[in-house]
């Protein structure tokens, strides 16, 4: 028997990245552009956006990938709309949705409600306001693809992070019961939950200087790591469904 290996090709697919502009989702974003894929991007911030546009279309490496990009975010419903209606626009609505977009947290016992409330509409209800608006798209193609960016926190559950670890313990929960849901409609659903990334997010929690020596160390992954899994979930054959992954750095004890 003949080994037969059939990928997906991302080239010309459309992919929506929310919190495309840095960290992980810049990264993701690289990949995706380089295989070939037509990438919309969002952030908060201006400059963070032209930084990310600038690096992810150098990166293209003679692919025909496209990313285009807008500032938004993903806690407030109007700027989820203009997102899709933008990716409507530019890339002709969406095969792939990559949910990345969210903020680090602490403890309800040292943070102020509204900043508690901010978290949860931007880690959680950005999510699954993306999802819906995706869902609604990939419908009417019969098929796609959601990865949703979660976090080992929902595992490990460190002291002092309840408010963070609350908003990725829900994403586990929602991803794996939305997956029931939409299956039968030909999209897959797909969790991947990093472990330390050194990423600006993570800069509280270890400072910028300290990262590339944890990361020589095996103590802490890089952006790139997670964006190769991603791009590994996605090009799986359609048979192929990758429901969650746990990806750490190989001297993180949990």
């Amino acid at each position: 028997m003949t080994y037969a290996y059939e990928p997906r090709s991302l080239a010309g697919k459309s992919i929506v990245v929310t919190g495309g502009t840095t960290g992980i989702g810049r990264s993701t974003a690289q990949r995706l552009v380089a295989d070939g894929a037509n990438v919309l991007i969002f952030g908060r911030h201006e400059q963070e956006l032209q930084d990310a546009l600038k690096d992810i279309q150098s990166a293209a490496n003679g692919s025909n990938g496209k990313v285009h990009g807008m500032t938004a975010d993903t806690s407030k419903p109007e700027d989820v709309d203009r997102v899709f209606q933008e990716a409507d626009q530019k890339l002709g609505g969406v095969d792939i949705l990559v949910n990345n977009a969210a903020l680090a947290a602490h403890s309800i016992l040292d943070t102020e409600f509204d900043e508690i409330q901010y978290v949860v509409q931007t880690n959680l209800l950005g999510y699954m306001n993306c999802c819906k608006h995706a869902i609604e798209r990939m419908k009417a193609k019969g098929e796609g693809h959601i990865v949703n960016v979660g976090s080992m926190s929902d595992t490990v559950r460190e002291k002092g992070s309840d408010v963070y670890v609350a908003t990725k313990s829900a994403i586990n929960g929602f991803s794996e019961t939305l997956r029931k849901e939409v299956n039968e409609q030909g999209i897959k659903v797909s969790l991947i939950e990093p472990g330390l990334v050194g990423t600006d997010m993570t800069t509280e929690q270890v400072p910028a200087e300290e990262q590339a020596e944890k990361i020589e160390k095996m103590e802490m992954l890089k952006a790139e790591d997670i964006a190769e899994c991603v791009h590994y979930t996605l090009i799986q054959p359609k048979r192929c469904d990758v429901v969650q992954v746990q990806i750490r750095p190989h001297k993180q004890p949990i």
